[in-house]
């Protein structure tokens, strides 16, 4: 048995890693010898408390963080299985409308990732568009210009050399 328990294989069964065929014969072993029970049950304490010393502590609001979450994820799904209730305001005097209940609202999550922005603001983008392309068309043509400028100005002061000579 001594052998059998020094093999290592209770350390591969406990680990996960053992094959169905070590798992069949340790089940054997365990359920004929005590020693080799004993010995799982020491072993399985052992990885136990190494685990535990080897764990690292979560930061601090955690566990709060979470039930938060719960909490949240728990009351969205009674509002989900709650009927909602479609109200108009109620005018107060004067026909002035008050402020509306907050069961009035349904919390919505948005999947879209675009983004909305208003109308106006197209026409800001457009104008936007057409004047950069309409920069771009300035740039190219004036860098033209340039470069058949010093083309030009290469060409006079051969001619000007030429004419000193």
């Amino acid at each position: 048995m001594k052998d059998y328990i020094d093999s290592g294989a209770l350390e591969v069964f406990v680990m996960g890693c053992a094959t169905d065929e070590e798992v069949e014969e340790l089940l054997y072993m365990k359920a004929k010898y005590p020693e080799v029970n004993e010995a799982l049950k020491q072993l399985e304490a052992d990885m136990e408390k190494m685990a535990q010393n080897a764990a690292i502590a979560p930061p601090p609001r955690t566990w709060d963080k979470i039930e938060d979450e719960i909490n949240s994820l728990i009351l969205t799904e009674e509002r989900l299985n709650k009927p909602v209730q479609f109200r108009a305001y109620d005018t107060g005097y004067g026909g002035q409308p008050k402020t509306p209940a907050a069961d009035q609202y349904i919390e919505v999550e948005g999947a879209s990732s675009h983004m909305r922005l208003h109308k106006a603001w197209r026409y800001v983008f457009a104008a936007v568009f057409i004047l950069g392309k309409i920069f771009l068309g300035f740039a190219i043509y004036f860098y033209l210009e340039n470069r058949q400028a010093q083309e030009q100005i290469k060409e006079l002061k051969t001619e000007i050399k030429e004419l000193r000579r």
